[in-house]
């Protein structure tokens, strides 16, 4: 029991960060050190972290993330632009010099403050899921191999400490939910203030909630003060300035020269997989990034109207080789699936990446077809190239009818069996409603990818109906489609086979001509983690409540299991 819990001194570092000040119940206080002893290399030692009292102390912003200039900026960006508006961006932007000279006569913390000053004042706090939602996938491509290998030198993850100058509910869920930090909270950030529900823009040393607790389990754990401070070069004049100074009996440092030996995690390293994010910006915004964007923003949107306007008017023939010319392009993988203009029509199931999907495989067959989704906006069924689409009600009976009747008429009909997009390289979940409705011409699965350069054409949280415009106001843009053989759902119909086999079956054809992952995460996962309800319409209030510990489940534990 003892050995789960946060050592005493773990809980004096948290307080000396959050409340200066604070000691640990039935301790005396005592003088604090001037400064740890500084020991420049690599990182700490295995034999320096294997005593039992031993917490490590990580510096994320100096040490985990990869070094990059302008890295805080581009996080604030994110912030200011995915959880506030384009204008708040902008004076983001604007103010980046004058915070540029701040930090550099003023130290980085003055820049930091600046920035989030910016980035959050008048932000609603209950509707704030940037952190979470938009932050980690960017976090996770920053993260140093080297550096999480030496953290998890620690052993006992009950005494590793995250630290980091930006605030809490930017870096604490990238944390928790993809580097499995573990419950008790060991991260050491400043907090936001709150006043009547919004963010001020300041920035406070304040206890966490559950800092009562941490003083009872580091009571009861004992264990000594021997504390050991992991932060690098560039950053390390900004960590002894820090109260996180006075605590440490050493600090290991690694040199610029050893950073720049570091590798970036690799995808397949990443302790819990980034499967769902959300935002609309497809690069991380640096200040040359961002003034980029912002040029492109009024040329981006008279395009985009300019390519809605062609692809409507005229023939997909034309209408391609003009896109093409402006960015927007398209390639097929493959040979076309054979004619199917029969009475009974034909079923194409593909992965789900952005609302377009059954336009670009309407393209690739130069056709019309019948697109049905459980849900699109009104703006985006208007402008729909390919007519108005067959909205879904989810009841099985029903929807499997009017699925039924399309393909009678001899109708091309595509389906997206995920039911929600994913922009990552997994498949979630096929529902097995199409397999039941194949028929003797079976289905006909269709590998869908797409490269975005600017925006993503997607959103959870966001406004549905301008997807189509952010997309299309991308400066380049290209679809892939392959067809893929035809899958036999006869023995569906014949009651031989079971639909949930024929769907799985569906997913790992599609998965593998992608490289792709299959797992068992459905919209309702999605939802849950990017916004906090089910994604039903109808959802109630207390419905919409996502549990306060809820990450994304593992995709290796939910790999090849069938569905249900």
């Amino acid at each position: 029991m003892a050995k789960k819990m946060l050592p005493a001194a773990a809980n004096e570092l948290l307080s000396a960060l959050l409340h200066t000040g604070t000691t640990a119940p039935g301790r005396p206080p005592r003088a604090a050190r001037s400064s740890p002893s500084v020991v420049h290399r690599c990182a700490p030692p295995a034999a320096r972290l294997a005593g039992a009292g031993t917490t490590l102390v990580v510096d994320v912003d100096g040490a985990l993330l990869l070094p990059r200039r302008s890295l805080f900026f581009a996080y604030f960006m994110l912030v200011a632009l995915e959880a506030g508006s384009f204008l708040r961006g902008l004076a983001l932007l604007l103010l980046y010099p004058a915070i540029a000279l701040l930090g550099a006569l003023g130290g980085r913390d003055l820049a930091v403050r600046a920035m989030a000053a910016v980035a959050f004042c008048g932000l609603r706090v209950g509707t704030f899921r940037a952190g979470r939602a938009v932050l980690p996938r960017w976090l996770l491509e920053d993260v140093a191999a080297e550096a999480l290998e030496a953290a998890r030198r620690a052993g006992d993850p009950a005494r590793l400490v995250w630290a980091s100058a930006m605030p809490r509910v930017m870096v604490e869920p990238f944390l928790r939910e993809y580097l499995q930090v573990p419950a008790v909270p060991a991260v050491a950030a400043r907090e936001m203030k709150m006043v009547w529900g919004f963010y001020t823009g300041l920035m406070e040393y304040r206890e966490a909630t559950s800092s009562s607790v941490l003083r009872k389990n580091a009571a009861a754990g004992g264990g000594d003060d021997d504390v050991v401070g992991f932060s690098a070069g560039g950053s390390m004049a900004e960590f002894l300035r820090s109260p996180l100074a006075s605590i440490c009996k050493e600090l290991y440092v690694a040199s610029p020269e050893e950073q720049s030996k570091w590798r970036r995690l690799p995808r397949r390293d990443y302790p819990n997989p980034l499967v769902f994010h959300d935002g609309r910006l497809a690069f991380l915004p640096t200040p040359l990034g961002a003034v980029a964007m912002f040029m492109w923003l009024p040329l981006g949107a008279v395009l985009s109207v300019a390519r809605l306007a062609v692809a409507m008017a005229l023939p997909y023939r034309y209408a391609t080789a003009l896109l093409a010319a402006t960015g927007q392009s398209w390639r097929l993988r493959g040979a076309l699936p054979p004619d199917s203009r029969g009475a009974s029509g034909q079923l194409y199931a593909c992965n789900h990446r952005t609302l377009i999907d059954p336009v670009y495989v309407s393209i690739a067959l130069d056709r019309q077809v019948r697109a049905v989704s459980y849900s699109l906006s009104r703006v985006s069924d208007m402008l729909s190239p390919i007519g108005r689409t067959v909205h879904l009600a989810r009841d099985r009976a029903r929807d499997g009818a009017a699925m039924a009747r399309l393909l009678g008429r001899g109708d091309s009909v595509v389906v997206c069996p995920e039911g929600t997009t994913c922009r990552e390289p997994y498949l979630l979940r096929f529902s097995p409603l199409f397999a039941e409705l194949g028929g003797e011409r079976g289905v006909v699965p269709v590998a869908l990818a797409v490269e975005n350069s600017m925006f993503y054409g997607t959103t959870a949280s966001g406004w549905k109906g301008v997807d189509p415009f952010y997309y299309l106001s991308n400066p380049r843009m290209c679809y892939t489609v392959e067809f893929l053989g035809r899958v036999d759902t006869a023995a569906v119909g014949e009651g031989k086979a079971a639909s949930t086999d024929v769907a799985n079956r569906v997913q790992r054809l599609i998965a593998a001509a992608l490289g792709y992952e299959c797992t068992m995460l459905t919209r309702k996962d999605k939802y849950l983690m990017l916004v906090g309800n089910d994604g039903a319409a109808a959802a109630t209030a207390a419905s919409k409540v996502a549990p306060a510990g809820m990450h994304v489940r593992p995709v290796r534990a939910l790999t090849g299991r069938p569905c249900t």
